[in-house]
């Protein structure tokens, strides 16, 4: 897609604009009372307020660009809000390691969504360079991405086994030899002045966990949405929708933590799939007779692998659910 820049602008705006919408109307920055606890009916209608603006969008680009532009933005949309539930659980791991009180959750989730943006800007740019130059980008990023997929399944076969503390990460042990961490939550203050020092806050350590965990999950995220398309346009906006009401999403789904114990091992075989479509694509734009794989194919895939790793894992968790009663998918006991 040739965007012009008053295009990007106009997009990155209308986000900004919804954000804040967002951060006013169910943060209520001028409720003195101070953070408020999200109910579950507000997370479910926020929740389906971004699904359906990134729907609408999608269909936007369908009748501006054509089908083509429409499936590569789908296909990704749904690669990228299939890893964010993924994020998701490792967000809820943070938060119970640092037993952050649910009404200052959701500002939490709103700095890492920022921090997240962020990134996967920085990401995005600098892999859309990377591939006008060097083509042969795809066969580095479709062998990253099968590494990745076998890094998820071990991943999750070791968290099931022992659980990550999240609290005593490197980046928060290195906060920490700077500066002294207070007992307990000032609100949602980062710092405070104790007896004439500055003090940082857990608020803050968990900020610093929610960051590194961030940029490691651009790192996963954006070879694979090039594996889909190399329109910067649709990278970039695939990523946002995705991340926009991520917030809302982790509360809706909060409840659904301990059932969606398979969804890691369907976002490996995603990434096996476009890792193996990169790989062929670098061939073929080396003059190999292989066949490629078209975004139809690549649409119905993901949708058909993120369907029934979700059925099965609500069967297995509905046939086992007395034996796993309150623990997560992760083996991490719920706050």
């Amino acid at each position: 897609m040739d965007v012009p820049m008053w295009g990007w602008l106009a997009t990155i705006g209308a986000m900004v604009a919804i954000l804040a919408v967002d951060l006013v109307i169910v943060d209520r920055p001028w409720n003195k009372s101070g953070p408020r606890e999200f109910s579950l009916k507000e997370a479910a209608w926020w929740a389906v307020f971004y699904i359906g603006i990134a729907v609408l969008f999608g269909f936007g680009l369908w009748y501006v660009s054509g089908a083509t532009v429409a499936g590569e933005y789908f296909a990704g949309y749904v690669t990228e809000k299939s890893l964010s539930v993924d994020n998701l659980f490792v967000f809820y791991l943070i938060m119970a390691s640092f037993a952050v009180p649910r009404k200052y959750q959701h500002e939490v989730l709103l700095v890492g969504i920022v921090i997240a943006l962020v990134m996967r800007g920085v990401f995005i740019t600098v892999g859309a360079q990377a591939i006008n130059a060097w083509s042969e980008v795809f066969y580095l990023f479709g062998a990253f991405l099968i590494y990745t997929a076998i890094k998820i399944v071990r991943d999750h076969v070791k968290d099931e086994e022992e659980n990550e503390d999240f609290a005593d990460s490197f980046a928060v042990r290195m906060v920490k030899r700077i500066w002294p961490v207070t007992d307990d939550y000032r609100g949602t203050r980062l710092t405070v002045v104790e007896n004439g020092r500055r003090h940082v806050t857990p608020m803050l350590m968990v900020i610093v966990a929610i960051g590194v965990t961030d940029l490691v999950f651009a790192v996963d995220s954006i070879p694979a949405i090039f594996g889909l398309t190399q329109d910067p346009y649709i990278v970039f906006t695939a990523n946002a929708w995705a991340l926009l009401g991520l917030r809302q999403l982790y509360f809706l789904l909060a409840g659904l933590m301990d059932r969606l114990s398979l969804i890691s091992w369907g976002l490996a075989a995603i990434m096996v799939f476009i890792g193996i479509k990169m790989i062929l694509h670098a061939l073929h734009e080396n003059g190999v007779p292989v066949p490629e794989i078209g975004t139809g194919v690549s649409l119905t895939v993901i949708i058909g692998v993120m369907a029934v790793t979700i059925a099965a894992s609500l069967m297995r968790s509905g046939s086992g659910a007395r034996g796993n009663a309150g623990r997560d998918p992760r083996g991490a006991r719920p706050e």
